[in-house]
């Protein structure tokens, strides 16, 4: 259900360009009604900052492997995404992660060893271009009030990455993942569709903790966001029903491994 990926690409890029105040002087970026490059795609990376905000919609789950990363489960199975419909846009008022609202920009090192990061754009999204309409990306050579905006979304979308990592360094060396498993019996059906492929805090290993250990993880902030991905799981049935009511209803008892970022 949530496996990282190894992509050579992040997921939704198809396609990576350095924005250059030469190559781009009269490109622009425009708004669109829709989000159609999320299309099939049911887990989306979350930063630990967005627990709060996220747990309110959607499954907080963290993905499986060596590396794993906290993901925001917008479907259950693979190719279905419950909150935006086949046009691509929002179903309703509901939280939408920073990694879907970043694209098509992304901070990036064009060379390995480079600490500076460049901020480059996909070119096959229709955000950014030669159009007509649109927010000017440079004026006079210069990055417009719009870039520098962007800019700074993506800076602060990298720091929050950062203190993602953090707290998944943390996680790992307190023990507290295990395997997860959501099992839910729709009615009138025989057998019901069970959930693997992801991993969870162990709730009993949180309880147990004692002493200095748990008074960290009170203070540094880490004890609400384990508590808040906890509650969130409680909306797995949620998703599962919003599935079925758009007629998406899975055809495996288990869900398969999505895409990753």
């Amino acid at each position: 259900m949530a496996k990282a990926p190894n992509a050579q690409l992040p997921m939704f890029y198809k396609d990576l360009l350095p924005i250059s105040s030469k190559d781009h002087a009269q490109w622009k970026a425009r708004q669109v009604d829709h989000a159609k490059f999320v299309d099939g795609q049911n887990a989306i990376p979350l930063t630990s900052d967005e627990f709060a905000q996220a747990s309110r919609f959607y499954p907080i789950v963290f993905s499986t492997g060596e590396t794993p990363v906290p993901l925001a489960l917008m479907g259950l199975n693979e190719g279905v995404n419950t909150a935006i419909d086949d046009d691509g846009k929002l179903r309703g008022p509901v939280y939408v992660p920073a990694y879907i609202r970043r694209y098509p920009f992304l901070l990036a090192r064009l060379n390995p060893d480079a600490e500076e990061m460049s901020l480059c754009f996909d070119p096959t999204s229709e955000v950014v271009g030669k159009f007509k309409d649109g927010e000017a990306l440079f004026e006079k050579g210069e990055p417009s009030e719009t870039l520098k905006q962007v800019m700074q979304f993506c800076e602060q979308f990298e720091q929050a990455g950062a203190r993602t990592q953090a707290f998944m360094k943390e996680l790992a060396e307190l023990d507290l993942l295990m395997e997860g498993e959501v099992s839910i019996q729709p009615p009138g059906s025989d057998k019901p569709f069970v959930y693997r492929g992801f991993q969870m805090v162990d709730e009993t290993k949180l309880r147990d903790l004692r002493g200095d250990t748990l008074r960290k993880i009170s203070q540094n902030g880490m004890l609400p966001l384990l508590y808040a991905h906890l509650f969130s799981l409680q909306l797995m049935r949620d998703i599962f029903g919003q599935q079925v009511a758009q007629g998406k209803m899975p055809q495996v008892t288990e869900a398969p491994q999505p895409e990753g970022v």
